[in-house]
């Protein structure tokens, strides 16, 4: 991205050797996340230019001295990464890493450098997510660098390091709804499918409450219970309600809208439990909140140890419980601003560019 708010355009620029703790990436597919169409939205002028992507697939091509966790030749799936050694990764909650933002969101390394320049010298910004993955490489560590079959398709595997495991995680190690509980969804993009996935997998009643009609369609060919269009809906809080007896003991929501979040916490039923895993600016109705007995719990990346959680997806992905080939649409890397724009405009759901 050359200019605030984009667009994406290709450029060659030079990328460093790999560090002791760095690996060298040849990547063959990137997902593209409301993340990424959303940082760019903001993302400061003096940090220009920069290269965005955080859900990279490939085979890695180098390793520093100090790797031991994948070789050259292994295929890879990447995600966020994190430190490994403050409060909250060594209590096992690495999403929640003390230096997540200097590590992930800085458009540099934690020292300030960045891998990335051009030809004649001058530097490119990168380093998102630990990776900046669209690009036909990019360099990586340990934390975010996880070994994946080789048989599995690329396009499958890269969007496992964040959307996917956000969804998935959200359903099965934030919320852990009690048998034969209601979950309501609110919104089914990339993520919120992913969540249905994993709670119809669990034989929960699951109602997916979506605008667009094809999404719609594929929440309830994925095993959601009843999808309700919110713009057809005179109240949909009255909807959800009636259609869970009383409102779901689960909600998640994953548009970050103010409006959306309230339909949700209305719509819960007493001491139920809402997953924040949308960006947004909501306000909460407190006097809701308390009278209710709700609880409001933000997550990231689903409170996922991707080196736990990645292979646990591949294997639910085996079993036939997260058919993730039903979310992707695949575009050439040349065409990745297309793929920008179709995410934009609601014309798929999880674009995938691919490499070569």
């Amino acid at each position: 991205m050359e200019s605030p708010g984009g667009p994406f355009t290709l450029q060659t620029l030079d990328l460093d050797a790999p560090r002791p703790e760095e690996i060298l990436v040849r990547i063959t597919a990137s997902g593209i996340c409301h993340t990424d169409l959303s940082m760019r939205q903001i993302w400061p002028r003096e940090r220009l230019p920069m290269v965005f992507g955080h859900e990279g697939a490939g085979v890695v091509e180098a390793v520093g001295d100090a790797v031991t966790n994948v070789a050259p030749g292994d295929h890879v799936c990447l995600t966020y990464r994190s430190c490994g050694t403050c409060e909250p990764c060594t209590a096992g909650s690495p999403a929640y890493c003390e230096l997540a933002g200097a590590l992930n969101a800085a458009g540099s390394r934690p020292d300030g450098s960045t891998p990335l320049s051009h030809t004649d010298g001058t530097p490119a910004y990168g380093s998102f997510f630990g990776q900046s993955a669209f690009a036909t490489h990019c360099l990586t560590t340990e934390s975010n660098t996880i070994k994946v079959p080789a048989d599995l398709p690329p396009s499958v595997v890269a969007p496992l390091g964040c959307s996917v495991q956000t969804g998935v995680g959200t359903v099965h190690t934030v919320l852990q709804p009690r048998p034969g509980a209601a979950l309501a969804v609110f919104g089914a993009g990339s993520v919120g499918l992913s969540a249905i996935m994993a709670a119809v997998a669990d034989d929960h009643t699951v109602i997916a409450i979506e605008p667009l009609a094809a999404r719609r369609a594929l929440a309830k060919e994925l095993g959601a219970t009843v999808a309700i269009d919110p713009t057809a809906e005179d109240d949909v809080v009255a909807a959800v309600r009636d259609l869970t007896h009383g409102g779901p003991h689960y909600a998640i929501d994953t548009t970050g809208q103010p409006a959306v979040v309230s339909q949700a916490l209305h719509a819960l039923h007493k001491q139920g439990t809402l997953a924040l895993v949308g960006i947004g600016s909501a306000q909460f109705d407190t006097m809701t909140v308390m009278t209710k007995g709700l609880t409001i719990r933000g997550v990231t990346e689903g409170d996922a140890i991707p080196a736990k959680a990645i292979p646990q997806l591949i294997r639910l992905h085996k079993q036939g419980k997260l058919p993730l080939e039903k979310l992707i649409t695949e575009f050439p890397f040349t065409e990745i601003e297309t793929a920008a724009e179709a995410a934009i405009a609601g014309r798929v759901v999880k674009p995938v560019v691919t490499i070569g």
